[in-house]
């Protein structure tokens, strides 16, 4: 039986919801996470970077654009070193400036992909998977890259039936 592993960026707290500012409680990227690991299981690797975006979703945007624009690495809590025990990894994040954030870059190339598969699922409020599946694949050198799911973030939690079943065909 194959053995999975969930990274995941999650923003709880102020978010953009369908064209407003709403509190979060949990991250919409979070409750997608939860969803593929209830349906094909897994462990869970939660990025959190060193210094904590800003509460603010406005300026964490543009926190977010600086970083894209520098090519920046945010440096993490923790990270993992070793997924050689794994054989799917589903990368999971929301869509900042058309991409991933780059904390989970970050992440991502410490490791060594050769031999895995490697499946992203981006939520966002109207980009879709933007250039994710692209620049997974430069980054996660030697993996195969499976098909991504793009999620809308507003409907991430009645999302999970879409999510599970993408989850179980991904693997």
């Amino acid at each position: 039986m194959s053995k999975n592993l969930i990274i995941y960026y999650s923003r709880k707290g102020e978010n953009y919801v369908n064209g407003s500012l709403k509190i979060l409680e949990k991250g919409n990227t979070e409750i997608a996470a939860e969803f593929i690991q209830k349906a094909v299981g897994g462990d869970m690797f939660r990025i959190e970077t060193v210094k904590p975006y800003s509460e603010s979703y406005n300026i964490c945007i543009e926190e977010a654009k600086r970083e894209l624009q520098e090519n920046a690495r945010p440096e993490l809590q923790k990270y993992l070193q070793d997924i050689s025990q794994y054989d799917n990894i589903f990368v999971c994040g929301p869509c900042w400036w058309g991409t991933f954030p780059l904390a989970i870059f970050s992440q991502l190339e410490k490791l060594d992909f050769t031999g895995k598969k490697v499946i992203p699922l981006m939520t966002h409020e109207g980009s879709g998977l933007g250039s994710s599946e692209r620049d997974i694949k430069k980054i996660c050198k030697g993996a195969e890259i499976g098909k991504g799911l793009a999620v809308h973030g507003a409907d991430a939690a009645r999302s999970e039936k879409i999510i599970s079943q993408w989850a179980k065909n991904s693997i």
